[in-house]
């Protein structure tokens, strides 16, 4: 598995212990739901900026989201 899926499937598991669907998280982030179902997927690259700010969002560390292990 890619680093890529790896990261959105860290997005994903962070987004639901926040309690949160993809549509609140695309708000909060100034997106589309179709952007964050494409970041969960690992089809979409992310920018720092944008990664900064979904792990402020989702109140974790930007290596928590990094974590491949």
């Amino acid at each position: 598995m890619s680093r890529l899926n790896l990261l959105g499937l860290n997005i994903k598991k962070y987004r639901k212990q926040k309690g949160l669907r993809q549509i609140d998280l695309a708000v909060a982030l100034d997106c589309t739901g179709e952007y964050i179902t494409r970041v969960e997927r690992g089809q979409k690259y992310l920018s720092l900026r944008r990664l900064f700010d979904l792990a402020d969002i989702l109140e974790v560390d930007v290596k928590d989201l990094m974590n491949f292990k």
